[in-house]
C-alpha cells in the first residue's frame, strides 16, 4: 500500500502533502500482520519477490531516470549507473538469501556427559519485525525507496514501510508504485512494502509500537534525531544511521613526489563526482608543505557539474565553505566556475599547526556536504599519527604512500576511525559484495554494522536459540537433515552448504 496522499514536486524540492497519522498506523499494522505471514512462507519466495522488483525496475528505466533527473539535477549516465546499480543489488539480495549463511544457522547436539551437561541448542538468526526505511537525498535510487535498506529488510522477511525523502517526491511515488506491483503480481503478502510522505509521518513511523527497526541516511542532526526517539521509546528499537563523514586522505611525502600531478587528477574527480554530494566524499587531505599534489589540484577543479540536490544542501554548502573561508590561517587553493543555481567547486588550504589549534578543530572537521576539500599542509617530519588519532569517525579513510614508506602507525590509527581503509584509489564509488562494509565509528554511523553488502541483513535480524526442540517445530534452517542444503556449524564445525 502507498499512502493515499499525492506528493508533487516543487522548485524547493519540498513535498506538497504528507501522510496523516491515521495513514501512517495502517500501513504499520498492515506490515505487521505481513511479517508473521510472511514468516510462514518458503525463503526462496523472498529471493523472487526480490528479482521481481528488480526487473520492473529495469523495464522502467528510462520513465525513472527522466523523473530522477528533473527533480535532483544529476546527470543522466550517473542516474542510469545508479538504477543498474539499484538492481543490482536487490538480484544479490536474493543470491543471500538461497545461499543461506545470512541465517548464521549453528547446531550443538546434546552432550549429557558434558560437565555441566549440555542440552540440545539451536540457533539462527531471525527478522526483526516491520522497518523503518528513511530515503536518502543523495542517491534517489540505490539509498531511496527501493534502495539497499528495502532490500536488505526484505531478503531477511522483514516488511519496510520507507519514509520518502522531499527532494525526488515525484521520484519515489513512482518508484513505489512499481515496486507494489511487482510484489502483489509476485505473490508477496498486502503490506510486505509501503511509502509514507512528511517530516510529521516520520516521526509517527519511528514511534510506531509495531515497527521494530530504523534505518537513515542523511545529516548528523536529522540522523540524531530519530536515534534518541528510537533509544527513547517504551520499547527501545535498533536504529541503523549513516551520517556524516569527512573521509581523511593521507599522502606520504614520498607518494606525493613520485606521483602528485596524477593524484591531485584523482583527488580532483572524487571530491568533485556528483557535485561533491557523495558520503565518501574526500573532505580532508593530508599533503607535505609544497606539494606537488596542492600545485597541480587548481588545474583540474572544473565548472560546476550542475545544481545540487535541494535547497537545504545548498544553503547548508554555502554555509560550510563561508565557515571554512573565515577561519584565520586558511587559504583559498583553488576555484571553479559556478554554473547556474550551482556553487564553483572550492579547494582551501591550512597549516598543520593551525589545524592543531583547538580553537578551530570543529570548524576544520565538519563536513561540507558539496563540492569542497581541505588540505592540510603538514612539515615532512612531523608525526600524524596523533592528529589522525583526534579525528571523528568516518566512513573511509586513505593512505597514499610508497612502497617503502613506514606506515604501520598511520594504518593502526586509521583503522580505528573508519570502516574502509584504501591502499591508494579514491573513496567515492562502493563496491556492493559480500566483503563490503560501509560503515564506521560514530558520527559516520550509529551501529557496527554496514548499510551496503550482503551484511546489510544483520542490520534487521536477531538470534534465537532453540533448546530441545520438537524437530516439527524448528525452522527448516535448524532441521537435522538439513533440508536448505545452507552453510551450518554443527557442533563447532563449519560445513558447506549440501546443494
Amino acid at each position: 500500500m502507498i499512502s493515499s496522499s499525492t506528493t508533487t514536486s516543487t522548485t524547493s524540492g519540498t513535498s506538497s502533502a504528507s501522510s496523516t497519522a491515521a495513514e501512517v498506523d495502517a500501513v504499520v499494522r498492515q506490515a505487521a500482520d505481513a511479517f508473521h505471514r510472511i514468516g510462514r512462507l518458503p525463503d526462496s519466495n523472498r529471493a523472487h519477490w526480490l528479482r521481481a522488483v528488480a526487473g520492473r525496475l529495469d523495464a522502467a528505466t528510462d520513465e525513472l531516470v527522466a523523473i530522477a533527473a528533473r527533480e535532483t539535477g544529476l546527470g543522466d549516465a550517473r542516474l542510469r549507473g545508479e538504477v543498474a546499480r539499484t538492481t543490482g543489488q536487490l538480484r544479490m539480495f536474493a543470491s543471500v538469501v538461497e545461499e543461506g549463511s545470512y541465517l548464521e544457522a549453528i547446531i550443538d547436539h546434546a552432550a549429557p556427559d558434558a560437565n555441566p551437561p549440555r542440552p540440545d541448542l539451536r540457533r539462527l538468526l531471525r527478522p526483526l519485525g516491520p522497518v523503518a526505511v528513511f530515503a536518502a537525498s543523495n542517491f534517489p535510487f540505490a539509498f531511496s525507496v527501493a534502495g539497499g535498506d528495502t532490500a536488505s529488510a526484505i531478503a531477511v522477511g522483514a516488511p519496510v514501510i520507507v519514509k520518502a525523502h522531499s527532494g525526488h517526491p515525484e521520484l519515489s511515488e513512482r518508484t513505489a508504485g512499481l515496486v507494489t506491483a511487482a510484489l502483489t503480481e509476485a505473490g508477496a503478502p498486502e503490506g510486505t512494502f509501503a511509502l509514507v510522505a512528511g517530516r510529521q509521518a516520520g516521526v509517527e513511523l519511528i514511534e510506531h509500537p509495531l515497527v521494530a527497526a530504523g534505518s537513515f541516511t542523511g545529516s548528523v542532526a536529522g540522523g540524531r534525531a530519530l536515534a534518541d526517539r528510537a533509544a527513547a521509546r517504551p520499547a527501545p528499537i535498533p536504529f541503523f544511521g549513516e551520517l556524516g563523514s569527512i573521509n581523511p586522505v593521507v599522502v606520504t611525502a614520498e607518494a606525493d613526489a613520485a606521483r602528485g600531478a596524477q593524484l591531485a587528477e584523482g583527488l580532483a574527480a572524487s571530491f568533485q563526482g556528483s557535485a561533491g554530494q557523495l558520503c565518501t566524499k574526500p573532505g580532508l587531505v593530508f599533503v607535505p608543505e609544497d606539494s606537488a599534489v596542492e600545485a597541480a589540484l587548481a588545474a583540474h577543479v572544473g565548472a560546476a557539474q550542475h545544481r545540487l540536490l535541494t535547497d537545504a544542501i545548498d544553503a547548508g554548502f554555502r554555509h560550510g565553505v563561508a565557515a571554512l573561508a573565515a577561519v584565520p590561517g586558511v587559504e583559498l587553493v583553488a576555484e571553479g566556475a559556478a554554473g547556474a543555481g550551482a556553487p564553483a567547486a572550492v579547494v582551501y588550504a591550512v597549516a598543520l599547526a593551525t589545524f592543531a589549534d583547538e580553537r578551530y578543530r570543529e570548524l576544520l572537521t565538519t563536513e561540507v556536504f558539496g563540492p569542497a576539500t581541505l588540505l592540510v599542509r603538514y612539515p615532512g617530519a612531523e608525526p600524524l599519527a596523533p592528529h589522525l588519532g583526534a579525528l571523528d569517525g568516518s566512513l573511509t579513510a586513505t593512505i597514499h604512500a610508497e612502497p617503502g614508506d613506514d606506515i604501520a602507525d598511520l594504518v593502526e590509527i586509521l583503522a580505528d576511525r573508519a570502516g574502509r581503509l584504501l591502499f591508494g584509489g579514491w573513496p567515492t564509488g562502493v563496491a556492493v559484495t559480500w566483503s563490503q562494509h560501509h560503515g564506521g565509528p560514530w558520527p559516520a554511523t550509529t551501529s557496527q554494522h554496514t548499510s551496503v553488502g550482503a551484511t546489510a541483513t544483520r542490520r534487521f535480524q536477531r538470534p534465537i536459540v532453540f533448546q530441545d526442540a520438537p524437530e516439527r517445530l524448528l525452522p527448516a534452517a535448524l532441521v537435522e537433515k538439513n533440508p536448505l542444503g545452507i552453510p551450518r556449524r554443527v557442533d563447532g564445525v563449519l560445513r558447506a552448504a549440501s546443494r
